[in-house]
């Protein structure tokens, strides 16, 4: 059936651009550097898309994919993933085991959501170190785009709507 309407099927999501993606995942190797760890880093857009990616000379390989996924977890949901398990803390069982379980999702520290004046734009994922390290050097990133992780644009600063689903 035609449309009638003059709506717009579309909407505009604002997304992390590439010189942005670069300049965290640079700042993140140079902590990394300065802790003495060799990881990967990975930032992705607010679709989950990879938008910049370092792997340092020794960083595991395994840890790849796994700074990839927590990337794209921290992007999709809006919550670092060192904050899940408290997260689902008061979830029913079947989420707790389930969520778990999905592809691509983390539950442990070193993703961090990419928000810019209330907006998720993007994640990082670093993979490699302890999870305090990880969690430090994707930090460092944030820094390097003027954003502090602490700071208004913190995922649970993010309007109601843009926060993780709760049971």
């Amino acid at each position: 059936m035609p449309r009638t309407s003059a709506a717009t099927l579309s909407v505009a999501q604002p997304v992390i651009d590439a010189p942005a993606a670069l300049r965290a995942v640079e700042a993140a190797v140079r902590h990394a550097t300065a802790l003495g760890v060799r990881v990967n880093v990975a930032v992705v857009d607010a679709a989950g898309v990879p938008a910049a990616f370092v792997r340092m000379t020794g960083a595991p390989l395994h840890s790849v994919d796994i700074a990839n996924d927590k990337a794209y977890t921290a992007a999709s949901f809006g919550l670092p993933t060192g904050a899940w398990h408290a997260a689902l803390a008061s979830h029913s069982e079947a989420v707790r085991q389930g969520l778990v379980l999905r592809p691509r999702f983390v539950a442990f520290g070193g993703g961090l959501p990419i928000v810019e004046g209330g907006a998720r734009i993007g994640g990082i994922g670093v993979s490699g170190g302890s999870e305090a390290q990880d969690e430090a050097i994707a930090q460092a990133g944030l820094r390097a785009l003027g954003l502090v992780p602490d700071g208004p644009d913190r995922a649970d600063a993010l309007p109601v709507s843009e926060r993780p689903l709760r049971s």
